[in-house]
């Protein structure tokens, strides 16, 4: 699995160097911070600009590539053990994920699982979400409605973000000690009608203006930060 860009490579360096297969550059860089590579006796490569822009498929390397090993998924019985988790049904877009990564892991969520999908780009996710993929437990699910049951069973309450859904401010927020799973749908399907359907609550965004066009990385920020603050 490849990984590209300066920021990022260097924080899979200085967090997660254990990950590191290969270091890969295509451009040089000063003696001290080689330096830092070396020091983990892995395998360096110089690559001309053409093969650079092959293996970034033309995206902004900035001259620093990672071969990492291949990304973990969280095992979902070892998810079911946290409290708050968020589940996202149905995203695909990597930068909306990413970006949801970021925002969770920065807002104290303990665990994400990725449910009715089959596979995720890992390495645009590790990218987009500026590292925070490789420190949130982050598990795969091929079924929403499935994962829903499970989750129920252990416990979980089912929040999930719908249009017709009660104003957070009307709800309040969780404790720590209760067991949540927030659902979230992507932009252009929403929900299943089958896991709305499972929820114990549905919730909404209350808007000032009538427009409701929010992303939905946007929208998984404001509701996690209201509902855990």
């Amino acid at each position: 699995m490849i990984i590209y860009g300066k920021q990022i490579v260097l924080y899979v360096l200085e967090k997660h160097p254990h990950l590191i297969e290969e270091v890969i550059f295509s451009k040089e860089i000063d003696q001290k911070l080689f330096s830092k590579f070396l020091k983990l006796g892995k395998k360096i490569i110089k690559i001309d600009n053409k093969k650079a822009q092959g293996l970034a498929q033309s995206g902004n390397h900035q001259g620093f590539f990672l071969r990492l090993k291949e990304f973990e998924y969280t095992p979902i019985k070892d998810i079911k053990d946290m409290n708050f988790i968020l589940v996202l049904d149905g995203l695909t877009d990597v930068g909306n994920i990413g970006a949801i990564a970021r925002s969770a892991y920065s807002l104290g969520v303990d665990a994400i699982v990725a449910s009715n999908v089959k596979t995720l780009n890992n390495s645009g996710l590790i990218r987009t979400s500026a590292g925070a993929m490789l420190d949130i437990p982050f598990g795969l699910y091929p079924s929403s409605i499935d994962l829903a049951n499970e989750l129920k069973q252990c416990g979980f309450a089912l929040i999930g973000a719908t249009m017709d859904g009660t104003d957070l401010k009307k709800y309040g927020t969780i404790d720590k000690s209760d067991k949540v799973a927030l659902y979230l749908g992507s932009e252009g399907e929403g929900l299943s009608k089958k896991v709305i359907k499972k929820l114990d609550l549905k919730v909404s965004i209350g808007m000032e203006h009538e427009f409701d066009s929010l992303n939905v990385s946007v929208a998984a920020g404001i509701l996690i930060y209201n509902l855990k603050k």
